[in-house]
């Protein structure tokens, strides 16, 4: 039994989320899927998604760490050579659903500009995908 499960929560954040996320000015949105990997109450993982407004319109990865305690989510997202537009860290405060299959919230960069996001799984998925990170360990 994992420490979520003792706590009462029962839901472990590890799996595939898609998300998207929007910017307050002008008014966009941007798709991304995040991996995610929760141990104890660490969480880690990566995202990728389209480098939308820029030039090259090629995809972009950030790696992301954090932590959860109950249904309060927070991580940190860092791009990876993604250039000088997005080298500053973003922050992301979210709270996960009741039955786990949703974290809505807001993203903070330097606490100037912020904006919401949500990030979506089935929740058929989550078993399959902590078996397979388990088994790769």
């Amino acid at each position: 039994m994992n420490a979520h499960t003792e706590r009462g929560t029962g839901v472990d954040l590890t799996g595939v989320w898609h998300g998207i996320y929007t910017y307050p000015r002008p008014v966009l949105s941007v798709a991304f899927v995040a991996t995610l990997i929760e141990h104890g109450k660490s969480l880690s993982g990566s995202t990728h998604e389209p480098s939308v407004g820029r030039t090259g319109y090629g995809t972009l990865y950030a790696l992301l760490l954090g932590s959860r305690h109950d249904s309060a989510v927070t991580f940190v997202k860092t791009y990876d050579s993604a250039g000088a537009d997005f080298r500053h860290p973003i922050e992301y405060e979210g709270t996960l659903s009741q039955d786990g299959t949703e974290i809505e919230g807001r993203w903070t960069i330097r606490k100037a500009w912020s904006g919401k996001f949500l990030m979506i799984r089935s929740a058929g998925k989550t078993a399959a995908v902590s078996r397979e990170v388990f088994e790769r360990a």
